[in-house]
């Protein structure tokens, strides 16, 4: 049985593709937001990148979101497994498979119990639209918390700087739509 080629893992990958392009540091981080020492860490695999944060980094590299969010292995077990481990409170699964070129992309998102995510809110230009399918979480979109529980939902302006924590005592699952232009 042949073996599989392993695919490097995202940071290499935007790493790679960043100076391909010839985009320093200083014009990353113009571009997407983040700081150059986020950027450097998500290039060295020490910090694993949000979804949206991977939205931003394609729009900036020109890339197909595809390629960052490919797993090593392509089984299905194994890119679930990976999708678990893609940020450190955060399981997260594309539900619109093939649609790395749309501005449209659903993904289903499980965030532990009283976790939040660690480091800078999320901002992105687009629209976002949260459904929660069971839980109790806050998302914060500037400076306004929203509280939301089973079967409430929230739409808002993705280019306001955004965070999302489960407030409550069990794992929150979520459907989370995200319109990048």
């Amino acid at each position: 049985m042949a073996k599989k080629k392993e695919i490097p893992h995202v940071g290499t990958r935007i790493r790679r593709a960043r100076l391909d392009k010839k985009i320093s540091l200083d014009a990353m981080a113009n571009e997407t937001g983040l700081s150059k020492d986020q950027i450097k860490n998500i290039e060295s695999g020490e910090q694993r990148p949000s979804v949206g944060t991977l939205l931003q980094i394609s729009r900036t590299l020109q890339l197909d979101s595809g390629f960052l969010l490919k797993e090593q292995d392509d089984s299905t077990e194994a890119r679930a497994d990976a999708y678990t481990k893609r940020t450190d409170n955060y399981a997260y699964t594309p539900l619109s498979p093939g649609a790395e070129n749309n501005h449209l992309k659903a993904f289903r998102i499980v965030v532990e119990a009283g976790m939040s995510h660690e480091g800078v809110g999320f901002q992105h230009e687009g629209e976002e639209f949260a459904y929660v399918l069971d839980g109790e979480v806050e998302i914060q979109v500037g400076d306004h918390v929203n509280t939301l529980k089973t079967g409430d939902s929230l739409h808002f302006n993705s280019g306001i700087k955004h965070d999302l924590r489960n407030v409550g005592p069990r794992n929150a699952e979520l459907i989370v739509v995200v319109y990048a232009p």
